[in-house]
């Protein structure tokens, strides 16, 4: 799956929502001044431990749930002071592909996915042509007379994708698409709402639990723990910085041996990009005939680009010369004392 460079326009913008819900024991605060944009062409992922806020912000997007306080904005527009048919308008930029199976079983997969193009009084030949389009961008022209029932759970939930870009949207909202799902069935759905963003041009907020959906598809991230927003941004930029949720969750495990006391200056160092692809590690070792050792990391791919993170031992009397050309080359480097090595 290839990465989409934003463009730097924001097709969602949410700004210091809050969102409270009574309970017997008092109001608790679910989202708690959220902000956070969404660049146009992009896949951004929500992602926190369960009770952080995720499902209550897709809701609250398109205004399924109704915000305390705070800005929706899509292309612009703030949806929470709209009401009656100016929020219905408004509505249809925004695709949801809702959590769980949402389909209606007396339908088959055609008549599931031609429901918002009959609400939206479009005729039956265009409504054909369109439904047979978005089946065919599912993988799914050869089901369209099969109901849910003769359906697997990623199939449905391809149906639902389908579905949720018959009226043309801006926007793709997909909460938890992926929940329950096996790691072959999964990579189908991912498959989908990337071919979505690259053919359709369709942005996409996926609120998961699952990281691999970050590291398979994801341009941006938003990380929101106790219903606050903690991290937000590019994943190649967050997984650069030292001590990051996203770092932490994506990056190559340190697993290997712990350096002996003989190991030199050791580091943990992230390369992003061409440079994770390149010999920067050895080379540079060589160039101030230094010993370097791999004491544990290895490679991902995220967001399209080439990703590495290794814990390295460097020895000889230049040792920290290496450490400082690693970074002058860009690469993000972070010196460990030697009581503190352990991961």
């Amino acid at each position: 799956m290839r990465a989409h460079a934003p463009s730097g326009e924001s097709v969602i913008s949410v700004e210091n929502l809050t969102k409270s819900f009574a309970t017997p024991a008092g109001p608790v605060r679910a989202l708690d001044d959220v902000s956070l944009t969404v660049p146009a062409g992009t896949v951004c992922g929500v992602v926190g431990p369960s009770g952080a806020g995720k499902s209550t912000l897709a809701r609250c997007v398109p205004l399924l749930e109704r915000p305390d306080s705070g800005a929706v904005r899509i292309d612009g527009t703030d949806l929470v002071p709209l009401r009656g048919r100016a929020l219905r308008d408004a509505r249809r930029r925004i695709g949801v592909v809702p959590q769980g199976d949402s389909l209606l079983r007396q339908r088959n997969a055609a008549g599931n996915v031609a429901l918002p193009l009959e609400a939206a009084g479009v005729d039956g030949a265009e409504r054909r042509q369109r439904v047979g389009e978005l089946l065919d961008l599912v993988g799914l022209a050869d089901k369209a007379d099969s109901y849910p029932d003769q359906l697997s759970g990623g199939q449905r939930q391809r149906v639902a994708v389908a579905r949720a870009l018959a009226a043309r949207p801006r926007v793709l909202l997909a909460d938890e698409p992926t929940s329950a799902l096996d790691p072959t069935t999964t990579a189908s759905v991912l498959a989908v709402l990337e071919r979505a963003r690259a053919e359709l041009g369709v942005t996409v907020l996926v609120v998961t639990h699952d990281m691999a959906v970050v590291r398979t598809i994801c341009s941006d991230v938003a990380v929101l723990d106790q219903g606050r927003i903690v991290e937000h941004g590019p994943v190649l930029r967050l997984v650069a910085e030292p001590g990051s949720h996203t770092a932490a969750a994506l990056l190559p495990e340190l697993d290997g041996p712990q350096p002996p006391p003989d190991a030199g200056l050791v580091a943990d160092v992230v390369l992003v990009g061409d440079v994770a692809a390149s010999p920067l590690l050895t080379a540079t070792a060589a160039r101030f005939g230094a010993d370097l050792t791999l004491w544990g990391g290895g490679f991902t791919r995220l967001a399209g680009a080439p990703v590495a993170r290794f814990r390295i031992g460097v020895s000889g009397a230049d040792a920290g010369a290496v450490l400082d050309a690693l970074s002058d080359a860009g690469a993000v480097v972070e010196r460990h004392a030697r009581t503190e090595v352990a991961a």
